[in-house]
């Protein structure tokens, strides 16, 4: 029979096969096609036995249907469900308009499986082993679900539009012959993207995406250690949360979505290769609670200019690469202080943050080799956002403290004049941040001067014409310079006495010039 009003009348097309009579006729009905043999390991999509004729249906009857099938029968809706089937051929879509619903459960697609630039209202592909999905520009009313379906050589999702969800749950996705596993760069999904307990081996990209709601990678495995990348999503825009994220064991896919509940076994998210996220867009947090970073020397995690109201960086800390925060803006700063890698493995410059919450024991030593672990290189940026956080929650002490340690570190890089005056505004006043330390300076040099000059020779300049010998008056004229308090050029002090008063003058302006240095250091901060 040719194809035409017949077919369209709902007449069987003579050329099918006994299984492609069955998937019609149940296509008609709306009911699940069903050609599973009932044992487990044969049934298995993702096993090594094969599937004879008798579970096989041509490709291009599957797009027959699709495309322009029969009409449904009398009070039912035409629909495609099909379980434990083996599509042989190229299943071409590419630019189709599919109205029937399509469900495949436990299927073999026997080649790749392309729906480029098509539309569809929902598709559900659940456990299926395909080896490739070619669906650049798809657009789908409704979700699109590809749980726990093996993909051999790559998925690609380039401009896709998704309706509502997509769901990759539990897939395994290997890489293409360019190295993604993912192609998804300038997708739309309308609501979730859900791709928990995840295998990607190869660079999953999302350049661009925008998620309507959150994205989730709880509990999934990104491996990419020969690429630069793991994860490369920069510009990507999600409503709410990414979550980088345990996914509790032995959930059923269509349950995730959820935080464990406590005492449930878990699996962390880890990424073996770079991270990029930089100019990403995130409505609520991006979340890294318990994440496993491992980094090749040359790998980062990369967070450029990203905006986000809370970061959550509760990760265990990555032996090797970086974690990039230039540029980023965050409201609240939730961290712990065994997640932050060491010394020039961390990059803060421009980094803005409001709010500090630590989780745990996060001392303010353990704080400063935080900013100096991002500063190997004098930077005073750093220093100076953390002393303001800690100024506005009122932690006026450590934000001296803070300062002050800026201060040091900036020593270390001037000339050695500069150095050594630098050690004496620090051993006098500290920089000005602990101006009391000069008034005891002061107090021990004027004691031990007065004790010392008690027992000098002291001899007029001019008879008649001098105030009465005070030891201790005349020690604190010498040490404070500019007042006159009348004793200084009264009296003649030879030898070691006259180095004892020169070298108290000098000790005299130099705690004088410390303290105005740390007065206008303050005034500066008020």
């Amino acid at each position: 029979m040719t194809e035409g009003a017949g077919i369209r009348a709902g007449d069987l097309p003579d050329d099918l096969t006994a299984a492609e009579v069955g998937m019609w006729q149940a296509y008609r009905n709306g009911s699940v096609y069903d050609l599973r043999s009932g044992d487990a390991v044969t049934d298995d999509p993702h096993g090594g036995r094969p599937w004879g004729p008798e579970r096989s249906v041509r490709a291009r009857t599957v797009a027959w249907l699709l495309l322009d099938g029969p009409p449904a029968l009398a009070g039912r809706v035409a629909s495609l469900k099909l379980t434990g089937v083996q599509v042989v051929g190229v299943l071409d879509l590419a630019g189709g308009v599919v109205g029937p619903y399509v469900e495949m459960k436990g299927c073999r697609f026997e080649k790749e499986v392309l729906l480029p630039e098509s539309r569809f209202t929902t598709v559900r592909l659940v456990d299926c082993s395909v080896p490739r999905l070619e669906a650049a520009r798809l657009h789908t009313e409704g979700d699109l679900h590809l749980p726990r379906c093996h993909f051999h050589r790559g998925v690609r999702l380039t401009d896709a539009h998704i309706g509502t969800d997509l769901l990759l749950n539990q897939a395994v996705v290997h890489r293409d012959r360019r190295g993604l596993s993912i192609a998804g760069d300038g997708m739309t999904v309308g609501q979730d993207l859900q791709a928990e307990m995840l295998e990607s081996y190869g660079e999953f990209s999302l350049r661009g995406a925008k998620v309507g709601v959150s994205l989730s990678l709880r509990g999934s495995r990104l491996v990419n250690p020969s690429g630069r990348r793991a994860l490369n999503a920069p510009q990507l825009t999600v409503g709410r949360t990414l979550y980088l994220t345990p996914a509790g064991l032995g959930d059923p896919w269509h349950t995730s979505g959820r935080t464990p509940a406590r005492g449930t076994r878990v699996q962390r998210f880890a990424c073996e290769g770079g991270i990029r996220l930089d100019d990403g867009r995130f409505g609520d947090a991006v979340d890294l609670e318990q994440a496993v970073l491992v980094l090749t020397d040359d790998q980062e995690v990369s967070l450029r200019r990203v905006q986000v109201p809370e970061l959550r960086f509760l990760g265990e800390r990555p032996r090797r690469g970086r974690i990039v925060l230039n540029g980023a803006r965050v409201v609240n700063l939730m961290d712990q202080a065994t997640s932050w890698p060491g010394a020039g493995q961390l990059r803060m410059g421009g980094f803005q943050y409001e709010n500090l919450v630590p989780r745990g024991p996060f001392p303010l030593t353990r704080r400063l080799e935080w900013v100096a672990a991002a500063t190997p290189e004098y930077n005073p940026e750093p220093y100076e956002r953390l002393a303001t956080v800690l100024r506005n929650g009122g932690e006026d002490e450590d934000a001296r403290e803070v300062l002050l340690a800026k201060q040091r570190h900036r020593r270390e890089n001037l000339p050695v004049a500069a150095k050594l005056w630098g050690y004496a505004q620090d051993w006098t006043v500290a920089y000005g941040y602990r101006p009391g330390r000069a008034a005891v300076w002061m107090a021990v040099l004027w004691a031990a001067t007065s004790v010392a000059f008690a027992h000098a020779a002291h001899p007029p300049l001019r008879k008649g014409e001098h105030p009465p010998w005070d030891p201790s008056l005349f020690a604190l004229d010498l040490l404070l310079p500019v007042i006159d308090l009348g004793q200084v050029g009264h009296w003649r002090l030879d030898g070691g006495w006259q180095w004892l008063s020169a070298a108290v003058v000098l000790l005299g302006w130099v705690l004088a010039t410390t303290v105005a240095a740390g007065a206008t250091r303050l005034l500066r901060r008020g």
